[in-house]
């Protein structure tokens, strides 16, 4: 856990990491533009260049790193929906969104809790379910 502000961390390196906010020391330096960042960037890619959003959007300001990220984005202007149900016809932008949709159709719910056998079509549903059994309430009310 960080003393300056509480956060905590699953692994030591991140909290090591996470300390240069509080001290300011980011060790990995850009060579190109003498930016410093706190984590070193991906191997033979100066931190200029790996943190470079090359690819834009011309209907909106987002920016992407990847050309396909961006083509995969700009189906959000265009409606383009590349990926039909054959149950009900709904389409989709993304194939990962048609195949968790099947599951309505197929009943599959792959995500099970370990303490009482619910189970889930998506992982972020068991994640919630599980606040119940490990007693979690990540929200706090910042009024009072």
């Amino acid at each position: 856990m960080c003393v300056m502000c509480g956060k905590s961390f699953r692994l030591r390196g991140d909290l090591k990491l996470h300390k240069g906010i509080h001290t300011g020391d980011l060790p990995y330096a850009c060579v190109e533009c003498n930016k410093s960042f706190k984590v070193r960037t991906a191997e033979g890619a100066s931190a200029h260049t790996y943190w470079e959003r090359l690819y834009s959007c011309g209907k909106c300001n987002k920016s992407f790193t990847k050309k396909g990220s961006l083509k995969k984005h700009q189906r959000i202007h265009t409606g383009e929906r590349l990926y039909s149900c054959s149950k009900c016809n709904r389409s989709f932008t993304e194939k990962g969104s048609l195949k968790k949709h099947q599951r309505v159709h197929t009943g599959e719910r792959p995500y099970s809790c370990g303490k009482c056998n619910k189970s889930f079509t998506e992982k972020g549903s068991l994640k919630k379910h599980q606040r119940v059994h490990n007693g979690e309430r990540p929200y706090s009310c910042d009024v009072w």
